[in-house]
């Protein structure tokens, strides 16, 4: 028997041609609700339909979109009408749409509504709870799959950002029966370890029904309870559980939670030198105040130095001493030549002067001048002054 052997591409193409010309597959009306939903930079929108029993891939071209009246959004319960046709590339089937309407929120939707609500009414998500993630931890746990892409993402960006912060991983289920339990267990365990200082609960992105254990109200309590600081890194940039808003701190990935909870050695050293010139500027002018401060100090000092004033003193002495001399001297000059005319004028009168023209003059003993004979008695003792001399001589009247 012969088997005719055909290509992946054109077993592909079969499948598209047979689907196409299904008469239901061409034109069908689906209800269901939106979940992993994405909005392209294109315009095209891709999501999924789901019920509580399967999910079918879809995708609405911008040309489709464009005529919404309202905006998708994860948890919609919605009606679409498209066909079902084949992704050659992938070998997939979806459901390309080109009209969709409102119907209602889906159930999961409704309780993670219903429960944020609840929640947040007993004040799980206030800012005052928030605990702070440590700026230099030493040791962080992990609670996530083991063989997930999310613990390669975390283990890469610690060892790049700081290779001496430990990384301790929890294994745990993040998906399915059973997920939220193992993370509470992961939680409290962790809590226990002393030298653990923030705690990473992480997974990649997925569905609202896979991200669904995130959403589980034991678990959010139990974050709300620990004692260590918990960031939240489930799902992708757009992807919201319960516990993004009883955590700690939300990041938009798991790799994003290792980038909050470990810190850059590299970005910490920039930081420090960039302190150190700052430091190091502030320092400057501090130290050239001060020493703008210190000359003017300096220079008053100088002003007001004993020293000068001593030196002044000593000049002003100088310059008194050298007024009181001038001053001495001009007043004797005066008192000399005021003496030397007293000194004329005496010598003028002195009766002494006479005594050089052959006059003498007699005294008695009593140095009395007698100026007549009349008092003087034969023998008395008289002294005659001369021009050169005094003699003592007798008193002898003439004819005795």
């Amino acid at each position: 028997m012969y088997i005719k052997v055909v290509s992946v591409s054109a077993l592909n193409n079969y499948i598209k041609k047979v689907m196409d010309n299904d008469f239901i597959l061409s034109n069908v009306h689906v209800r269901g609700e939106i979940s992993n939903l994405k909005v392209h930079n294109s315009g095209h929108v891709y999501f999924s339909l789901k019920d509580e029993y399967g999910k079918i891939s879809a995708v609405m071209f911008r040309s489709d979109a464009e005529g919404l009246d309202f905006v998708p959004e994860n948890g919609m319960n919605v009606e679409v009408v498209g066909r079902v046709s084949t992704y050659l590339k992938e070998g997939t089937y979806q459901l390309y749409c080109n009209k969709m309407v409102q119907v209602g929120i889906g159930e999961l939707f409704a309780a993670f509504i219903k429960l944020k609500e609840k929640l947040q009414k007993e004040g799980l998500f206030k800012d005052e709870y928030k605990k702070e993630i440590p700026q230099f931890p030493r040791r962080i746990g992990v609670i996530t799959s083991p063989t997930g892409a999310a613990v390669r993402d975390i283990i890469n960006v610690a060892k790049r950002r700081n290779s001496k912060v430990n990384l301790l991983i929890y294994p745990s289920l993040v998906q399915g029966k059973g997920a939220s339990e193992e993370i509470i267990k992961g939680i409290r365990y962790l809590n226990s370890v002393e030298d653990i200082d923030t705690i990473i609960i992480a997974r990649g992105g997925g569905s609202i029904e896979e991200l669904w254990s995130f959403n589980d109200e034991a678990l959010a309590y139990e974050v709300f309870k620990s004692k260590k600081p918990i960031i939240s890194g489930v799902g992708h940039e757009t992807d919201f559980t319960i516990i993004d808003f009883v955590s700690d701190r939300r990041a938009p990935t798991p790799s994003a939670a290792a980038e909050i909870a470990v810190p850059s050695i590299r970005d910490f050293n920039e930081k420090v030198n960039s302190l150190q010139i700052r430091l190091g500027r502030v320092f400057e002018r501090e130290l050239s105040s001060k020493r703008n401060i210190l000359e003017r100090y300096k220079s008053r000092l100088e002003l007001n130095n004993p020293v000068n004033y001593i030196v002044n003193s000593y000049n002003t002495v100088d310059n008194l001493k050298s007024r009181l001399l001038h001053s001495m001297q001009m007043v004797i000059g005066i008192k000399k030549e005021q003496l030397a005319r007293a000194n004329a004028l005496l010598g003028a009168h002195n009766p002494l002067n006479i005594l050089n023209k052959g006059y003498a003059v007699i005294q008695d003993e009593e140095n009395k001048v007698i100026s007549s004979s009349a008092v003087l008695k034969t023998q008395d003792s008289i002294y005659i002054t001369l021009k050169d001399g005094k003699v003592k001589a007798n008193v002898c009247f003439k004819g005795e």
